[in-house]
C-alpha cells in the first residue's frame, strides 16, 4: 500500500535495529576523504543556516533546568588562556615562521620590491576576514602531492575463531539464592504497577517500552528484594534500579525527612548523569534528590544534606567526607543501597572506604547491584551483606553491545611507536567526527591532546588531573558537536551515556576484557550501530584471543597503507618541538597560579581574615594510611611501574636527562595495562576468607546438602571424637606419639636415672 503511493513506512516495533553492513570485499567501500576537503565541501552549503532549530523537540532540555544546580556548585577557578588557544597560538607562529623562510628562500632583490607594494592591500583585504585565513592555514598540513599516498583505502579482513568459546559468569549461580534472568517479554511500562506521577514522567522521558533488564529488575525492586543484575552497556540500567526506588518512596511516611536512599557511583561524571535521570523520573512527584560529588561546592551539598533528602547519590570520597564532617548527617536510616557499576565499586582501590560506608549503613536494608560486568568481587556477596540475592543476568559478564562492528590495527614488534601515527592517520582520513579515543595515562591522554589539535583536529580531553568545572566543560562540547574528539581515561569508560558517539578507538588494549567491554560500550548504546577500532601489539595478542572468542558477529582486521603511516610519523617528528612549546607555556602557566596562590594565603595571614577556629575536615583514616594506601595501588608513576629498584634507580636517573621517545612512551602504556592485569590475576587467586553464617538465617538446602545430611563426609574433628575403634583407643590411653613428644620437647629423659 506505502509502496504505491509512494511512501516510506516506518520501523515497527517488531522490526530490528539497523546494523552496519558488513563489508566482503579487501578494501573499505567508502573513499577516503580528508579533514581539509571535508570543510572546503562544507563551506559551500551557505543557503543553510546552522543556527537553525525546531521550535518544538522531542523530551525536554536537560541543561535547562536538571543542570542548573551542579552548574552553580561548581568552583570556578580563572586561567589565563585554555590548552587549545595555546595549540593555536603555537600553530600560528610555526605557520608564520614558515611562510617567513619561504619567502627569504625565493626571494630576491626585485621580487622583495614588488612584495612591499602588494602587502598592504593584501593586509586590508584580508582583515576583514579572519575566519578564511585560519581555514586557509588549516589546509596546509599537507601537500596536494601528499593526497594521492593518503587516500589510499584501508584493508579489512575478517579475524577466524580459534578454539571453543569460553564460558563467563553463568556457571558462578550457586552463590545465589534464586535466579530470575527469565522475565515476560510482553511486560510494559503500564503492568509495572507504577503510580500515574512516574508513568507520566515516563512518558515526558519519550521511554515507549521498557528493555530487557528493566522488564527483569522493576518488579523484583519492588518486592523489596535484594538483588545482583547483570546487563549490557546501553541498555538503561539506571532506570531499571530508580524506577522501583521512586515508587516506593512516592508512598514514604511523611512524619520525618530523612535520607531513605544511597546511590553510589565510581565518577563524579556517572552521579551527575544518574543524579538527572532521577530527576527527571521524579519531577511529577515530592521527592527530593541531592548530588555528592568532589569538585562541586561543599557549603552547598552540607546545606542540602541536612535537609533530608530521600535520595542520595554519591561518589564513597565525598560521602566519607560528609559524614565525618557534617553534623546531623548519618546513614543510619537507609533502606535502600544502590551500587552503580557494582565491580568497579567492590575492586582493591574503593575496598577501604567501602568497608567504612557499609559499616555506617543501617543492617536492615535491600541492596542492589548493577553492572555490565560482574566478576569474582561481587559474586562474593557476604562483602555487601546481601540477604537471600536473587541473579538477573540478562546478558553475559564479557558480552558487547549487539550491534557494534569490532575492528584491530595490528602493530608490529619493533613498531610500538607507530602507535600515535595509526591513530592520527585514523582520525584524519577516516574517522573524522563523535570519536572517543581511550589511552592508558594521562599524560599519553594530555600530548595526543596536544598533537591532533596541532594538526588542526577540534580535540578535547578528559581525565582526573582537570578539574571539575574543564571536565564538565568538554563533556558538553563534546555533546553539542563543538568537538570532534574526545581523548579520555577510563574515568570516561563507565556508565557515561554520551549521544551520537560513532566509533570508540584504543590507543592500547585495556588491561582486562571487562575494561574493554566498558569502554567500547561508550557506542552501539540503545540499540544504535557503532564501531570499534583498537591497536593490538605483540605484547596484547592473548586479549585479542579472548575478544574474538566471545565476539558473536564477525571481527575485522584493519591494515594501514604503511605509506600513509610513514607520512604521519614524519609528520609529529615534525611537529615535536611545537608539542614541547605547549608544554612549557602550560608550565609557566601552572608556576605563575601557584606563586599567586601563595601570594594570597600568605596576604590573607597578613589580614587576619583567615580565622584559626576554623575546624581541620576530618577523614577516616590516617595522614599515614593514605600515603600507605595509595603507594601500594600506584601504577600511574613512571618510577613506580619499573619493577625492581635498580630499574627505577636507572630510568630516573635517564630520566632527568633525556625526554622519551615514541617507542618508550607506548612500552609504558603497555607496562602498565600488564601491571593492571597481574594484580588482577593475583587478587582472583587469593583464597577465599572463611564466613560463618548468620544462625537466624540457614543457607538453602541443596542437593549437595542432603546429601551431606544423609551420611556423607564428616570433618576431621568430628571423626577423632567419634571414633571407638580399638587403634584410636590405644592411641588415647597411650598419650602422645613419638613425634608429638619430640616436637613438644617432651622426650628428654628425666635428670636422677631411672628406678
Amino acid at each position: 500500500m506505502l509502496e504505491q503511493l509512494g511512501l516510506i513506512g516506518t520501523i515497527r516495533d517488531e522490526d530490528q535495529s539497523p546494523e552496519e553492513p558488513e563489508t566482503e570485499s579487501e578494501t573499505e567501500d567508502q573513499p577516503i576523504v580528508l579533514n581539509r576537503k571535508k570543510k572546503l565541501g562544507a563551506r559551500g552549503a551557505s543557503d543553510f543556516n546552522a543556527g537553525f532549530e525546531f521550535g518544538e523537540r522531542d523530551g525536554p532540555d536537560d541543561d535547562d533546568w536538571v543542570m542548573a544546580d551542579v552548574l552553580k556548585q561548581l568552583k570556578n577557578k580563572r586561567t589565563a588562556t585554555t590548552l587549545d588557544q595555546k595549540i593555536e597560538k603555537i600553530r600560528k607562529k610555526r605557520k608564520a615562521e614558515e611562510k617567513s623562510s619561504e619567502s627569504d628562500a625565493t626571494g630576491g632583490s626585485a621580487g622583495q620590491e614588488e612584495q612591499e607594494e602588494v602587502k598592504p592591500a593584501v593586509g586590508d583585504a584580508a582583515g576583514g576576514d579572519d575566519d578564511d585565513e585560519d581555514d586557509e592555514e588549516d589546509e596546509d598540513e599537507f601537500d596536494s602531492s601528499d593526497e594521492e599516498i593518503l587516500t589510499k583505502s584501508d584493508t579489512l579482513r575478517d579475524k577466524e575463531r580459534r578454539g571453543k568459546k569460553r564460558k563467563t559468569g553463568e556457571e558462578a549461580a550457586d552463590s545465589f539464592y534464586e535466579d530470575a534472568s527469565q522475565y515476560d517479554d510482553q511486560l510494559m511500562f503500564d503492568d509495572m504497577n507504577l503510580s500515574r506521577p512516574i508513568l507520566k514522567a515516563i512518558t515526558a522521558l519519550g521511554f515507549k517500552q521498557p528493555t530487557p533488564i528493566q522488564k527483569a529488575c522493576v518488579p523484583v525492586g519492588l518486592l523489596g528484594r535484594d538483588l545482583c543484575a547483570c546487563a549490557a552497556t546501553g541498555t538503561g540500567k539506571t532506570a531499571a534500579f530508580m524506577l522501583p526506588v521512586l515508587e516506593r518512596l512516592v508512598y514514604k511516611p511523611r512524619t520525618s525527612q530523612v535520607t531513605r536512599v544511597l546511590v553510589l557511583v565510581p565518577t563524579r561524571e556517572l552521579g551527575i548523569q544518574v543524579h538527572s535521570v532521577a530527576r527527571q523520573l521524579a519531577q511529577f512527584t515530592s521527592i527530593t534528590t541531592c548530588l555528592a560529588v568532589g569538585g562541586l561546592d561543599l557549603k552547598s551539598q552540607e546545606a542540602a544534606l541536612r535537609a533530608g533528602p530521600d535520595v542520595l547519590i554519591a561518589t564513597p570520597g565525598r560521602l566519607i567526607d560528609h559524614l565525618h564532617n557534617t553534623p546531623s548527617f548519618e546513614l543510619t536510616h537507609i533502606e535502600i543501597l544502590i551500587l552503580d557499576e557494582a565491580d568497579r565499586m567492590l575492586d582493591e582501590y574503593f575496598e577501604e572506604q567501602m568497608k567504612e560506608i557499609i559499616r555506617l549503613c543501617s543492617y536492615n536494608r535491600q541492596t542492589m547491584l548493577f553492572s555490565a560486568t560482574m566478576t569474582e568481587e561481587v559474586k562474593d556477596l557476604a562483602a555487601v551483606s546481601l540477604k537471600q540475592p536473587i541473579r538477573i543476568f540478562v546478558n553475559s559478564n564479557t558480552d558487547v553491545a549487539p550491534f557494534l562492528r569490532q575492528e584491530f590495527v595490528r602493530i608490529r614488534q619493533n613498531r610500538e611507536g607507530d602507535r600515535e601515527a595509526v591513530v592520527a592517520a585514523l582520525l584524519t582520513r577516516t574517522f573524522q567526527d563523535h570519536v572517543m579515543c581511550f589511552t592508558q595515562t594521562r599524560k599519553q591522554a594530555h600530548r595526543l591532546h596536544i598533537l591532533l589539535g596541532l594538526m588542526g583536529l577540534k580535540v578535547g580531553e578528559l581525565h582526573g588531573e582537570l578539574s571539575q568545572s574543564q571536565r564538565l566543560e568538554n563533556l558538553r562540547r563534546f555533546k553539542d558537536d563543538q568537538i570532534d574528539i574526545l581523548v579520555a581515561t577510563d574515568v570516561a569508560a563507565r556508565g557515561l551515556d554520551i549521544d551520537g558517539v560513532k566509533t570508540v578507538i584504543n590507543f592500547t588494549m585495556p588491561s582486562t576484557p571487562k575494561h574493554y567491554v566498558h569502554r567500547v560500550g561508550r557506542t552501539a548504546r540503545a540499540g544504535r550501530s557503532g564501531r570499534s577500532v583498537s591497536l593490538v601489539g605483540e605484547s596484547e595478542r592473548k586479549m585479542l584471543k579472548d575478544v574474538v572468542k566471545s565476539a558473536k558477529n564477525s571481527v575485522k582486521a584493519r591494515v594501514l597503507p604503511p605509506d600513509v603511516i610513514l607520512k604521519f610519523r614524519d609528520l609529529i617528528n615534525k611537529l615535536e618541538k611545537d608539542v614541547d612549546a605547549v608544554m612549557k607555556l602550560e608550565r609557566e602557566e601552572r608556576e605563575l597560579a601557584a606563586s599567586e596562590a601563595k601570594l594570597s594565603v600568605a596576604q590573607k595571614r597578613l589580614d587576619g581574615s583567615a580565622s584559626s577556629s576554623q575546624s581541620q575536615r576530618v577523614w577516616f583514616q590516617t595522614q599515614q594510611e593514605r600515603k600507605q594506601s595509595r603507594m601500594s595501588k600506584a601504577l600511574q608513576e613512571f618510577d613506580l611501574a619499573l619493577r625492581g629498584k635498580k630499574k627505577r634507580e636507572k630510568f630516573v636517573k635517564d630520566g632527568r636527562k633525556k625526554e622519551l621517545t615514541s617507542e618508550e612512551r607506548a612500552q609504558f602504556e603497555l607496562l602498565k595495562a600488564q601491571m593492571f592485569a597481574e594484580r588482577a590475576a593475583k587478587r582472583e587467586r587469593r583464597p577465599k576468607r572463611a564466613r560463618a553464617l548468620p544462625e537466624d538465617e540457614p543457607p538453602p538446602r541443596t542437593a549437595v546438602n542432603q546429601k551431606a545430611g544423609k551420611g556423607g563426609k564428616k570433618s576431621v574433628f568430628d571423626k577423632e571424637l567419634t571414633n571407638t575403634c580399638s587403634k584410636s583407643v590405644r592411641q588415647f590411653r597411650a598419650g602422645p606419639s613419638f613425634a608429638d613428644r619430640k616436637r613438644l620437647g617432651l622426650d628428654r629423659k628425666r635428670g636422677g636415672g631411672s628406678r
